[in-house]
């Protein structure tokens, strides 16, 4: 038990320090390279960037505002762990962001800012996705709409930003804006590379000692709400009853899920596989 907490403990921090390192970078691509372009990011960062410019008020006090809404509502749809992961991230990213007025802009070339301000916003915002957080709550409400309509998350977070980016047009100007959109698009791109394989839905496979697939299928939909399929087989080696459970999954539930299995069983095998298409079982719109 002693050995669990520890590992437990060491995974938390672990996890905390690559989100604080994810805000650091996405600021650094955020008010070095894009701000001082007028250039902005999408969901409620960009919204955020346009009332300070707007009002005069501090980003960093907008940033956090707005997102406490997505937040208390990504609490139900999301659970306590990406809540607390995602607001652990925004309020280092606006710490952050405060203090970056002390440093001058890497380019004023508007073209530069937007491809590398796009490359290091997309490893920031990739490497605190990777930790089980994300930096902004216009996701949550993807996520919530996906259950509701026939698009996927992806696709309602880029008509979001479409529309958000498209108003910087009449903030700044539209020179700015598309700007805005060249940034935007690079950004995504480096999310998918940052995180291997990220996709929408995941296809997890478990494998386990025959004791312990029924707790962790308990578990599993217990803390996620997923159908688990048990497999029975023997290990090739030693002969021993072994248990695969496969579960399809969103991209933000993989941490808590290897959270999950590993608090029922540590020496779990668990592989991680890309899936395109869902149709059908609980994973079906308004089953997860």
């Amino acid at each position: 038990m002693t050995s669990m907490k520890k590992t437990s403990w060491s995974n938390l921090l672990k996890r905390a320090f690559f989100m604080i390192i994810g805000a650091l970078i996405y600021t650094v691509g955020l008010d070095l390279f894009l701000v001082p372009n007028s250039i902005i990011d999408g969901g409620v960062v960009g919204i955020s960037l346009m009332a300070a410019e707007l009002t005069g008020i501090s980003f960093s006090i907008f940033v956090v505002l707005l997102n406490l809404p997505f937040l208390y509502i990504g609490l139900k749809v999301n659970g306590k762990d990406f809540t607390i992961s995602t607001l652990f991230s925004i309020v280092w990213m606006a710490i952050f962001s405060s203090l970056a007025h002390y440093f001058e802009p890497v380019t004023t070339n508007p073209f530069l800012g937007a491809i590398f301000g796009g490359i290091i916003l997309g490893i920031g915002v990739g490497l605190i996705i990777r930790n089980g957080g994300c930096l902004d709550g216009s996701e949550i409400v993807a996520i919530i709409f996906d259950k509701r309509t026939t698009f996927s998350v992806g696709e309602i977070v880029m008509a979001m930003n479409l529309v958000i980016l498209g108003a910087a047009g009449f903030v700044y100007t539209w020179d700015s804006a598309m700007y805005s959109l060249v940034a935007y698009f690079i950004a995504y791109k480096m999310i998918d590379i940052t995180i291997t394989g990220l996709e929408e839905s995941k296809g997890v496979a478990i494998i386990t000692d025959a004791a312990n697939s029924e707790k962790i299928a308990d578990a599993l939909n217990a803390e996620l709400n997923r159908g688990v399929t048990i497999l029975y087989g023997e290990g090739g080696y030693l002969k021993q009853p072994k248990h695969m459970l496969y579960s399809v999954v969103t991209r933000l539930e993989i941490t808590r899920l290897k959270n999950t299995v590993y608090e029922v069983d540590p020496t779990a095998f668990i592989t991680i596989q890309d899936v395109h298409d869902v149709f059908g079982g609980r994973f079906d719109k308004g089953g997860h």
